[in-house]
């Protein structure tokens, strides 16, 4: 198909006009739009806080910022990137475009709960970012007790923030489950349900069973913050190690919620760019809930190190160990469908393949921390950040912004500019490498994470990923000004300039506001049937 195309008149950005069109709209797409811009702000936030903090360990005995200070951004980093970032990224922003365009929907099950969500994560991020005024929070992003509760006052804020935001996350995910399973077009069965679909309709499980957990531990801190009862505190007769146990039971599945989402999102490049049906498409499907299902079981992981009886040391870490089985299949399976394709290397492609070179790194180093005799020597080191960044950005973030290139034709209707992605994904790429593989280095030689400042024998380690941050940030900034600029003066995409076969690639570019018109489509075919280059 020729990428040209004559502009189509009513869509959903022209539907409506004005600012106030857009603070009231119920329009998916819309909705979409603005959790992605809303997302795009606090990735720029807590990125700036992690060029500082990078820059403050660049060199032994130079930092650029005071302890306390030092403490605050790292919080800040953690928070921002974890609960604002990472965990809405795909499926409130990504998922709300494209969850019901592929459904052959005129929206979500139910539109005005879903700008009711954006507007509670709003409010969430408000009363997180007013505690940076109010003297902030320095307890990292965990808050863990005792310390947490013995701090100041900004801490309460951020906490507050994160409980708010959580709701967010679970009514998002009640929307998907009754989306996916009421709204269906005709013909469009289980068996021929997109791999993103199927990705969310995992992660939304896990959103709406895991995130209470948080939202009560949250709770309960707070009050015990503020009334001095004890509950975490052992000063006050409670338990700390409670609360990492309620912490992480949430907080292990919420890694799943940022990964499963980017995971989809690759299962969605890789066949279009390879012109192959997808390898193992039920094996993806049923992986994704295999994942969820082990995210639930293993969150003692975490604790290897707190005291908890070497029984159940050993049963989490065998438990850990099965987290393999279903990520293992995925990557086989995609790999499967890129041998002997037709692949071309778009933007798109470019970032799953980085997506599984990345992610393929954090989940090997994921088994080093699952065993325990080597976690034990590990356990707080910087070889823990260069792992949680491999796979929490290196993989979310990579699915992120390829789900980004790969539907910005279908949200715009004009196409970005190749080489300037190219070049923007070498920066990322080498930048990321740079950044947080030497940490695993230096976390094996006794680094420890959380540290204002470091001994020399760690410069060089540190020297490096200072400079490969500056990288991210290079790239980062090609991705933002390649966006804005093409979504303004950019060729015409075309309605498929992909050639895709997943049903929102069936209607206009941009979609119209009601996605496709006055019928409902009717699915006839496998949404992964590519036969080869020609297709």
């Amino acid at each position: 198909m020729a990428h040209t195309a004559e502009a189509h008149g009513d869509n959903y950005l022209n539907h409506e006009k004005g600012l106030w069109s857009w603070m009231t709209t119920v329009d998916h797409k819309r909705i979409g739009l603005m959790y992605l811009a809303s997302v795009c702000f606090f990735f720029f936030l807590g990125g700036i806080f992690a060029l500082i903090i990078r820059l403050n360990l660049m060199h032994s005995g130079h930092p650029v910022v005071d302890a306390n200070t030092y403490n605050k951004l790292m919080t800040y980093h953690g928070a921002i990137m974890v609960f604002l970032v990472i965990i809405p990224a795909i499926p409130a922003s990504i998922g709300n475009f494209v969850l019901p365009m592929m459904l052959g929907a005129k929206d979500v099950a139910f539109p005005k709960l879903n700008l009711a969500s954006y507007y509670i994560y709003l409010a969430g991020a408000t009363f997180a970012c007013l505690a940076l005024f109010l003297g902030g929070a320095d307890t990292g992003w965990t808050f863990y007790t005792p310390y947490s509760i013995r701090t100041g006052g900004g801490v309460i804020l951020v906490i507050f923030g994160a409980f708010v935001a959580g709701f967010s996350s679970i009514l998002t995910g009640l929307n998907f489950i009754v989306t996916i399973q009421k709204l269906r077009a005709p013909g469009l069965t289980w068996n021929r349900l997109p791999l993103l679909l199927w990705a969310l309709y995992a992660t939304s499980i896990i959103q709406v069973l895991a995130t209470p957990v948080l939202a009560i531990t949250l709770v309960l801190l707070i009050f015990e913050h503020v009334f001095k009862v004890g509950i975490f505190d052992p000063a006050l007769g409670g338990d700390p190690v409670l609360f990492q146990h309620f912490f992480w039971f949430y907080s292990h599945p919420a890694v799943y919620i940022m990964i499963l989402p980017a995971m989809g999102v690759i299962s969605e490049i890789i066949p279009v760019f390879s012109r192959k049906p997808i390898f193992g498409y039920r094996a993806i499907a049923l992986a994704s809930f295999g994942i969820a299902l082990v995210a639930f079981i293993v969150w003692g992981h975490h604790l290897f190190v707190s005291g908890q009886s070497e029984l159940a040391n050993f049963v989490f870490s065998l438990l850990t160990m099965f987290v393999a089985i279903p990520t293992g299949v995925k990557v086989f399976s995609w790999v499967g469908t890129m041998y002997k394709g037709s692949i071309r290397f778009n933007a798109p492609m470019l970032y799953a393949l980085g997506f599984i070179e990345l992610f393929t790194i954090g989940g090997l180093t994921g088994v080093f921390l699952a065993t325990l005799a080597i976690d034990v020597h590990l356990t707080d080191t910087y070889f823990v950040i260069a792992h949680f960044h491999y796979v929490m950005v290196g993989g979310t973030i990579m699915g992120f912004v390829g789900g980004m290139h790969y539907w910005f034709p279908k949200v715009t209707g004009k196409l970005y500019n190749e080489t300037v992605a190219m070049w923007a994904f070498i920066s990322i790429i080498i930048g990321f490498n740079l950044t947080f593989f030497p940490q695993f280095i230096a976390g094996t030689e006794g680094m420890p994470r959380r540290y204002w400042s470091q001994l020399p024998e760690f410069d060089l380690w540190n020297t490096l990923s200072t400079v490969g941050s500056w990288f991210l940030l290079l790239g980062f900034l090609m991705v933002a000004w390649n966006m804005i600029k093409s979504a303004k003066s950019g060729p015409a995409a075309g309605d498929n300039p992909w050639r895709a076969l997943t049903l929102e690639w069936q209607s206009k570019s941009p979609p119209p506001h009601d996605n496709f018109g006055p019928t409902t489509p009717t699915v006839t075919h496998w949404p992964y049937e590519y036969k080869g280059a020609n297709v």
